[in-house]
């Protein structure tokens, strides 16, 4: 692609850990409960390992965000300990769920100036997955919902819900663009569908979203940036 894009592109946007802040605080959450549990056999890393574990059961059930996750501790706490779950017990673990959702939205560095930007050269659609009142209050409490033409809160980001949106806004994929920093669930799921990818990659991204960038037999363009901002630079 030249330096910049000539005719307006539509951009599908992620939100967690593109715009704002969000797997940092269950990373603290995650090592504040491991610390509580203070397994004897187990070290911190095998504890998490099972604790990825269950949290991957636990989508298939719950789906995303804070209540699956107060879910999983609880399922992990209950798998490793050996002493009972009191209702005591149940409420700290919850706590730690609890303090990841009720935290403030930290936007990312350089994200409004840029989205300030690209609004009227570009149409945004706001592409996210997970809890839908959750995310809902995260994008009300961002301040950036008016940045964009549309919002989509979907269960999962996989092909099909991307030729889904592109079937629903009318799009031309020779000129949609979805941006994200999970390889599992922003780049390789809209290379395969057709879509053109920018992977902005993220220090923090969730262990569950990783994956190789995968852009062999992709019809698409992939676009690899350092940080958000750059996207002014292209766009």
């Amino acid at each position: 692609m030249g330096q910049h894009a000539t005719s307006p592109q539509t951009l599908l946007i992620d939100a967690d850990d593109t715009l704002w802040e969000n797997n940092v605080y269950f990373e603290r959450a995650i090592a504040e409960f491991i610390t509580f549990l203070n397994h004897r056999e187990y070290t911190r890393e095998q504890v998490r390992a099972i604790l990825n574990d269950v949290e991957h059961e636990n989508i298939i059930r719950h789906g995303y965000g804070s209540h699956s996750f107060a879910h999983a501790l609880v399922a992990t706490f209950e798998r490793l300990s050996r002493e009972p779950l009191t209702p005591k017990l149940h409420e700290t673990i919850h706590g730690f769920a609890h303090a990841v959702a009720e935290h403030p939205v930290e936007i990312i560095a350089g994200v409004p100036e840029t989205l300030q930007y690209l609004k009227p050269r570009h149409h945004l659609i706001l592409v996210t997955k997970g809890n839908f009142t959750e995310q809902t209050g995260k994008i009300e409490r961002s301040g950036l919902k008016a940045y964009f033409a549309a919002i989509e809160i979907v269960a999962e980001k996989k092909p099909p819900t991307y030729r889904e949106i592109t079937a629903k806004y009318a799009l031309d994929p020779a000129s949609t663009w979805m941006l994200g920093n999970s390889p599992r669930s922003d780049i390789n799921p809209a290379l395969a569908a057709g879509l053109n990818a920018i992977f902005v990659p993220h220090a923090d991204t969730w262990v569950l979203e990783h994956e190789e960038v995968c852009a062999n037999g992709a019809r698409g363009r992939l676009l690899v940036l350092e940080q958000f901002a750059d996207l002014r630079q292209h766009f």
